[in-house]
């Protein structure tokens, strides 16, 4: 349960009511998510979270498929069921299927055990920028 009100779309006013109507048609939904309706207290927040998801999510060096999969991989990790949920059901909708969701999370389980056990353990770098060969 929310630990504040959601503000409803219908009383929704002013620069909220903006937003909403923007996040309903560049998403394609009926509603707008909770997760905007319970930054819009502070309309300013709402506006500036939606203008940062339209930069970040848009058509860019890297495809719209795989900023969904990197958003679910980083919700996986921090425990977020609703992005999780969320971008799950952005993948599908543009035809992910089953295989490739368990292929994304077993990256994201072999990783995050690599990452634990290399951080455990203190391993210096020797890949990469700091470790060139």
């Amino acid at each position: 349960m929310a630990i504040v009100t959601l503000i409803d779309e219908k009383s929704a006013t002013g620069d909220v009511a903006d937003v909403f109507g923007e996040i309903r048609a560049v998403l394609g939904l009926p509603f707008v998510p909770n997760m905007f309706k319970a930054i819009a207290h502070n309309p300013a927040y709402l506006r500036s979270s939606w203008e940062r998801v339209k930069v970040v999510m848009a058509p860019g060096q890297i495809d719209r498929k795989t900023k969904e999969m990197i958003a679910i991989a980083v919700s996986a990790v921090n425990g977020c069921d609703y992005c999780v949920l969320a971008h799950t059901a952005g993948l599908k909708s543009m035809g992910t299927n089953d295989a490739e969701i368990v292929e994304l999370m077993a990256i994201v389980d072999l990783f995050s055990g690599f990452n634990k056990l290399l951080e455990g353990l203190q391993i210096p770098a020797d890949l990469g920028a700091q470790g060139k060969r």
